[in-house]
């Protein structure tokens, strides 16, 4: 039998940095602290939620966009923290996690010949589904100082052209865990006041935001509202990724766009999860206690490294944090992973994996969203590198 060859749709993609260096952390018997997921549960009472709907019979097609108790709790919450009153029948669709949402966001508004901006280091979904959309992504690098990472708003006004059809943001961000504050949400509305280009805005740690600091939503600013994808995912919030639930707000002439692409990738989402968790919802302790939870891990780990080697830089949302590792090696971030993860048995993730172009900056991630007792014996051997 002779299989067909395919010509690749993506040839630029192959397996993830996080599937390699979870597998060397597996088979090097590895304190995983690279791919970010917990290695911890969930509420029990969200577990007994999702079976009581399961039991109550809650296990056939939900609506195509979402069960309408779940998209009312999401508004709710939404109008409740950032002031943004969006529709629950027709602005807000539940996803099969962020990533479709991100995917269909893209795959709805993006032509051929289009020009995406994003911003790098960048999560890894985004250049897939601009390529696939046939569009043309054009990254700017954001600025790494002494503190850590920020967003040069100037170089993203060069980048617009004719052709920019949208922006990519993405806060707290991944992977830096640095965030965009309301000048930042400025200084975007300002390059694209009067103009037709959109923003997606990946969310996904919007409820990890520490030292007293406020999440700036782009649904807080209204000229970025009325032309933004807002993204956000229960996965991390609730501490339950493999879930794969999520949700985009988007103004009404937006939904109807995005909601033809999503009819037919995914059509709809786990019908009891979502029962399940708009009766969670119902209390917004979980959510509003998440900043202090993991605030308190990211301090642990903070000053677990404080008298090494590594350099600690910015950490101020998100449950990653990222160092350079300059005093003790001049390996390239791939290579200084791999070694990290063989000989010192941590398993870490390198930055230059968010870019699209190779781009070195001495400068490794790691998860903190782990148990206390997970991280303590990974900064046992790390304090002492």
């Amino acid at each position: 039998m002779t299989v067909p060859v395919l010509r690749t749709r993506l040839p630029a993609v192959g397996t993830t940095v996080f599937t390699q260096m979870s597998q060397l952390a597996l088979e090097h018997g590895a304190v995983n602290l690279g791919q970010g997921f917990p290695d911890f549960g969930c509420d029990p009472k969200l577990i007994d939620l999702v079976n009581e709907a399961m039991r109550a019979g809650h296990n056939q097609y939900p609506f195509m966009t979402g069960v309408p108790a779940l998209r009312e709790a999401i508004a709710a919450k939404v109008e409740a923290l950032y002031g943004h009153a969006y529709h629950p029948g027709s602005e807000i669709t539940v996803t099969s996690g962020a990533s479709q949402a991100i995917m269909t966001a893209i795959l709805c508004s993006v032509h051929p010949g289009d020009e995406v901006i994003v911003i790098e280091p960048a999560y890894d979904c985004y250049l897939p589904a601009i390529a696939l959309a046939g569009a043309v992504a054009v990254p700017v690098a954001m600025q790494v100082e002494q503190q850590g990472y920020s967003v040069p708003w100037d170089r993203v006004a060069s980048a617009v052209t004719p052709r920019t059809r949208m922006i990519v943001v993405n806060t707290p961000h991944n992977p830096t865990g640095s965030i965009m504050r309301m000048a930042d949400l400025e200084a975007l509305a300002g390059i694209v006041a009067g103009s037709d280009i959109l923003i997606l805005s990946d969310e996904v740690y919007e409820h990890m935001v520490y030292d007293g600091e406020q999440h700036a939503s782009v649904s807080r600013h209204p000229v970025l509202a009325e032309r933004a994808f807002v993204v956000s995912s229960f996965g991390k919030t609730y501490h339950v990724t493999g879930w794969k639930v999520g949700y985009v707000a988007a103004p009404a002439p937006l939904m109807v766009e995005f909601r033809k692409v999503h009819q037919y990738n995914v059509f709809s989402v786990n019908t009891p999860m979502q029962h399940g968790i708009a009766s969670y919802m119902q209390d917004p302790t979980p959510y509003l206690e998440l900043p202090a939870f993991y605030q308190k891990k990211r301090d642990l780990f903070r000053d677990g490294l404080a008298a090494s080697r590594f350099e600690l830089l910015e950490s101020s949302g998100t449950y990653f944090q990222c160092v350079r590792y300059g005093a003790i090696s001049d390996l390239p971030e791939a290579e200084f992973a791999k070694w990290l993860t063989v000989e010192a048995k941590v398993a870490a993730i390198p930055v230059s994996a968010f870019y699209s172009q190779p781009t070195e900056s001495g400068i490794v991630r790691f998860c903190f969203a782990k148990k206390d007792e997970t991280l303590k014996k990974a900064l046992e051997t790390l304090s002492r590198l």
